[in-house]
């Protein structure tokens, strides 16, 4: 990309400003033209088709441009703004008229569109002005017929609710006739929906993921901005700015967001909560942080080959990747990035853009934090950057098969091994067919049934100790800078069954070096190690595979494996290293379920278990 020269002094940590956040805008904008129809009312990226057809993700390459052009297009140059939505204004004719050859799949009859239809509203709101204002009456009515069948229709319980309070919400604010029972029904299950601390589950699930940030918060807010319905404003705008308390805490030091949850590949879309704070007067974070939290994110992705040579988005977490592809996945699904650029809406003068970039949490200092509502013990510890997130409570699904989910951790560094793929998976339209179930990375699980968490319970998060069920067994995790030690108590001993404990799944382009037995490094010295703490064992060699990581073409993960007897105890190692030697390791007393760290303080595993404990 062509990009200017960055400013140090303004941005010390990212060299960006927001003269590169326009740059990037106006060359993936520039990047898809080639793939419009005549009319460019769709946009046909190359690639394989969701599923939902190819006429749906040609739709999706329209509608998710048009967000970022409409963003784009808020605080340009009068005559950038016109030729970057001039194609969208000739789109939108073709493709809501019901006798044209490019028109667009219409809510009705296609259940991918009811999303779409949401970013076009969206867009339409903010170029109101600029665009919908100067269009002739045909083509507002037109629009208007197209957006007004989402009105009652049938969406799935969860986050798709708002794409119809959004839509009647634009229908509203042009004195068309809207569904108000879908604004209701929104408000109404969304306050079901959250689970206090700033946290939303998506439809009622223990599905905790992104979508809390580019979905559930972001598109009540919308709403109130597009009605102006200032009744429920105040507590979307509290519950924000509680999140991002949790969520700047969430992304490392070199940018990377966590890796969880299902639709990473929309990527820089992860900046979108931050940016909204700002909009919306809803963070606590100061004007330079949110803009090192939202700059960091979006170099990381460019910096790591995010577009390709055609300068399109990729499917992919880096480069591309396809086994993150989910069934709803298309060439375009990508650009639901777009809503990373929302912060363009924020006009150049905005302390968002002037004020000097400040450090996130993980780079002033190591720090551990519970989140009650996913159940989620998090460090970060500053010497690596690395924020890890120690799991027991988001499984998503009761099988507890998801590798987006159902794995006890996860980090802005590492991702669970996806593949691959599980042709037996249930592959519906919110499904997953990565199952990756071969692989022990950050398991507790039968070596008879990997990658099972079924029965998923919480039982203990405080301090720095967390401790969960599932299966037909409980497990702790005490963690401290980059070392977590993880106990295992299975429910009853099983003669001849066996256990598999793992650790993280080190990827990079070149097979990660193995300089000891549990202990795999990568090149730029980034070290996972599981260490065996009871009953005392050597682990096995690492398990090894090939292109079924986003980070990189080769993988290692260390594990261990032992007969389903309690405790098991070992201590997983994140971090880096400038040698093949770890730092000191951490201890573990059988006897009173104590952890002891090398600064010599210390953690009950096993006082969180039962009142009793849970030692040999």
């Amino acid at each position: 990309m062509n990009l200017p020269s960055e400013d140090p002094v303004l941005s010390p940590h990212t060299g960006w400003t927001r003269a590169h956040w326009e740059a990037v805008a106006d060359e993936l904008l520039a990047a898809v033209r080639p793939f419009a129809s005549p009319s460019g009312s769709l946009v046909r990226l190359p690639g394989p088709a969701s599923g939902s057809g190819e006429w749906s993700d040609d739709l999706e390459g329209y509608a998710r441009t048009f967000l970022l052009a409409a963003f784009r297009a808020a605080h340009a140059e009068p005559e950038h703004a016109e030729r970057i939505l001039a194609p969208y204004a000739t789109g939108l004719a073709a493709g809501t008229d019901p006798r044209s050859p490019e028109r667009w799949p219409r809510p009705g009859e296609l259940r991918q569109a009811r999303v779409e239809a949401a970013s076009v509203a969206l867009a339409l709101h903010e170029t109101r002005a600029l665009l919908w204002d100067r269009l002739p009456d045909a083509v507002r009515e037109n629009t208007v017929r197209w957006l007004a069948e989402l009105g009652g229709v049938e969406v799935p319980a969860n986050n798709w609710v708002w794409f119809r309070a959004v839509v009647a919400a634009f229908l509203r604010s042009v004195d068309a006739p809207h569904a108000a029972a879908d604004i209701a029904h929104a408000v109404e299950v969304t306050d079901t929906w959250y689970r206090g601390g700033g946290w939303y589950t998506d439809g009622g699930t223990s599905r905790f993921d992104h979508y809390n940030g580019w979905a559930m918060h972001l598109y009540p807010l919308w709403y109130c901005r597009i009605s102006g319905d200032h009744e429920p404003l105040d507590r979307y705008r509290d519950r924000l700015a509680t999140f991002l308390e949790d969520a700047v805490h969430l992304v490392g030091g070199d940018g990377a967001p966590l890796f969880q949850g299902r639709s990473l590949t929309y990527r820089f879309a992860a900046a979108a909560p931050f940016l909204t704070g700002a909009l919306f007067d809803a963070t606590p974070l100061p004007p330079g942080l949110t803009r090192r939290a939202a700059s960091g994110m979006l170099r990381y992705f460019l910096d790591r080959g995010a577009t390709e040579e055609n300068g399109l988005l990729s499917l992919g977490w880096h480069r591309r990747f396809e086994l993150i592809r989910q069934n709803y996945s298309g060439p375009a699904s990508p650009y639901w990035a777009s809503k990373g650029f929302l912060g363009l809406l924020l006009p150049p003068d905005h302390p968002v853009w002037t004020a000097t970039e400040e450090p996130l949490p993980v780079e002033r200092g190591d720090f551990t934090r519970a989140i009650a509502a996913p159940g989620w013990l998090v460090s970060g510890t500053a010497a690596d950057g690395v924020v890890r997130v120690v799991n027991h409570g988001t499984p998503r699904t009761p099988s507890g098969r998801d590798p987006f989910y159902a794995r006890l951790a996860y980090t802005t560094h590492t991702a669970p091994e996806l593949g691959p793929p599980d042709p037996a998976a249930d592959f519906r339209l919110d499904g997953d067919a990565r199952a990756g179930e071969a692989a022990p990375d950050n398991q507790v699980a039968p070596a008879d049934a990997p990658a099972a968490r079924a029965g998923l319970e919480l039982l203990a998060l405080d301090g720095r100790v967390a401790v969960s069920h599932h299966e037909a067994v409980t497990v702790a995790s005490a963690v401290r800078g980059p070392w977590e030690v993880r106990v295992v108590w299975p429910d009853e001993p099983a003669p001849g069954r066996r256990l598999v404990i793992g650790g993280h799944a080190l990827a990079a382009d070149r097979p990660p070096a193995e300089p000891s037995p549990g202990v795999v490094r990568r090149a730029d010295g980034l070290t996972s190690a599981l260490l065996v703490l009871h009953p005392p064992a050597e682990p096995p060699p690492a398990h090894r595979a090939e292109h079924t990581n986003p980070f990189g073409a080769h993988s290692a993960t260390p594990w261990h494996e032992a007969p389903a007897e309690g405790p098991l105890a070992v201590a997983i190692f994140l971090g880096t290293t400038d040698s093949t030697a770890l730092p000191p390791a951490p201890r573990y007393d059988t006897t009173t379920g104590e952890v002891t760290w090398p600064d010599g303080s210390r953690d009950d595993a096993a006082a969180a278990v039962d009142p009793g404990g849970r030692g040999a």
